[in-house]
């Protein structure tokens, strides 16, 4: 049998299942950076204006270590640099992609009905890397012709455009890697979106150091966002680096299918361990079955995160001493802005957010177990018993809870902790940076009850969640900026969290969030004990 024999049909299979999703996550793409373009036009109009912006915005660290490096007061540089945020969310959304069509399908079991057909190994791997990819370069070319059309130069709207398709190649690569090393989607998805989060963070390191000129500048390098920030749209295109990411696709794709080859259909690289002949007398409630569902994701990502804290912890002190080295525009510029707090602060609010974030997508995962249940047929008979729907969906809940509490308080301790110890002030430190973390749960609760609300009243639209996470980010990063008015800014939940460390604590907005959360909770479990079951 061919190695790709079937592949064209599971590509088939993929764009209907996708035909909704794809297209949607492809306008919204090409829609932003012509947003940009019009914000930027209309908030900045005059080179002048463009000037006095760039010369804000280069010096501010906490900018650089979110965008990126900016390279000029151009009209193209300025939305190639402000578009740094969406080559992540490109990234993301190729990662998850890629895990779907691959672990996903192979933890419910529909991967081994298709492979009893004529269908070799390989071409469900495939399917997943050509429509993803595919849906990339489609992406990026429609992002370059309306950035054409926006009389952007060709040259540079092209790079912005392939920076985008750049990254979603790297991470389908890399996604392709994860579902071969775990036995769930859901530990795949945490690796996937730990090497995100490392990417960042190196990309980060390595723009300050080009920003600065007196830094680190080689890190850029190890992260695959820094590839597609080398492709330098409007400032002197580099297309070389083009050839380097098609090396590091082809690498991560071979490294992918060899790991296939080695394994058993069904088991990951890291072997599940066997359970013992009869249950534990622990195992007979459902929050005992939610554990056994979570642990390993919760696990994963509580680790990836505590990595990450210490990534952040280590550097916040050298890049605050890099920062007062470049003198006192730094200062001047964030006192200008209104950034609260010392230099290193203004690094670790940005990384506050960043975790925020990264934990809302992890809550609102732990919810949409409850929808996958009921969707593979594995809830009604959990249901045909004593169990009630509210002990069933309660004990998810507990951990679409709970588990991003616990990967905030191992970010924000190891974070303070190891900050403390380099600057020889734990005791100052580590309740600092623990607390800028913990104000962040307030803000991943809402989206955890906004999934449960859906998946109470309106199942199919639960994974929509993702849709308004993704909103409130982009308007929380670009609306502030681009001046385009208070009550957009406002629209962001992360805008309303207190910006700690260096900030004013506000308990108010706080509380609001705590209580709108637990209202769409309630709204959810009451919708759920009313609904027929299972809704497809």
């Amino acid at each position: 049998m061919n190695a790709l024999d079937g592949a064209g049909k599971l590509i088939r299979l993929a764009l209907r299942r996708d035909r909704v999703l794809l297209p949607l996550w492809t306008v919204f793409c090409v829609t932003v950076p012509v947003v940009f373009v019009g914000a930027f036009n209309g908030a900045y109009p005059t080179a002048e204006a463009r000037e006095d912006y760039y010369e804000t915005s280069v010096h501010t660290r906490a900018f650089t270590v979110v965008y990126g490096a900016l390279k000029g007061s151009s009209l193209g540089e300025l939305v190639a640099w402000r578009s740094g945020v969406l080559t992540c969310l490109v990234a993301i959304f190729a990662l998850l992609t890629v895990i779907r069509h691959t672990r996903t399908e192979e933890e419910a079991g529909r991967r081994e009905l298709v492979g009893a057909t004529a269908v070799s190994r390989h071409a469900d791997l495939a399917a997943a890397l050509i429509v993803t990819c595919g849906a990339g370069l489609v992406l990026g070319l429609l992002s370059a012709l309306t950035l054409i059309g926006q009389d952007l130069p060709v040259a540079g709207s092209l790079a912005l455009g392939l920076g985008f398709t750049a990254a979603g190649w790297l991470f389908a690569g890399i996604g392709a890697v994860a579902a071969q090393l775990t036995t769930g989607a859901g530990g795949a998805r945490a690796i996937g979106l730990t090497a995100v989060g490392v990417a960042v963070i190196l990309r980060g390191i390595g723009d300050i150091g080009v920003q600065s000129g007196d830094g680190p500048a080689w890190v850029l390098w190890l992260s695959p966002f820094g590839w597609s920030e080398e492709l330098r749209p409007y400032s002197g295109e580099s297309w070389w680096v083009l050839a380097l990411v098609v090396a590091g696709f082809a690498a991560l794709t071979a490294l992918a299918v060899s790991l296939s080859a080695r394994r058993d259909l069904g088991n990951g690289m890291f072997q599940a361990r066997p359970g013992p002949a009869d249950a534990a007398p622990g195992l007979r409630s459902p929050l005992a079955l939610a554990w056994r569902l979570h642990r390993g994701p919760l696990v994963s990502r509580t680790a990836g995160l505590a990595l990450v804290g210490l990534a952040v912890g280590a550097i916040s002190e050298s890049l605050g001493a890099l920062m007062e080295n470049s003198g006192s525009t730094a200062r001047e510029v964030l006192a200008r802005l209104g950034g609260p707090g010392t230099l290193v602060d203004q690094f670790v609010a940005p990384m506050m957010t960043m975790l925020g974030l990264i934990c809302s997508i992890f809550a609102v995962q732990a919810a949409l177990l409850l929808r996958n249940e009921e969707r593979d047929g594995r809830a009604e008979p959990l249901l045909a018993t004593p169990v009630d729907r509210l002990r069933w969906a309660g004990s998810h809940l507990a951990f679409a809870l709970l588990g991003p509490a616990l990967g905030v308080l191992a970010f924000g301790s190891v974070a303070g902790l190891t900050h403390g110890l380099n600057t020889g002030a734990v005791g100052r430190e580590l309740p600092r940076l623990l607390g800028a973390a913990l104000v962040q749960l307030p803000a991943i609760w809402v989206f955890t009850g906004l999934a449960f609300a859906l998946f109470g009243l309106l199942p199919r639209l639960v994974a929509g969640t993702f849709a308004v996470l993704l909103g409130t980010m982009v308007l929380g990063w670009a609306a502030q900026e681009l001046l385009l008015g208070q009550w957009v800014i406002n629209l962001s939940v992360f805008q309303h969290v207190p910006q700690l460390p260096g900030g004013q604590m506000a308990i108010l907005p706080l509380v609001v969030m705590t209580v709108s959360a637990a209202v769409l909770v309630a709204v959810g479990l009451v919708g759920l004990s009313r609904r027929d079951m299972p809704t497809g």
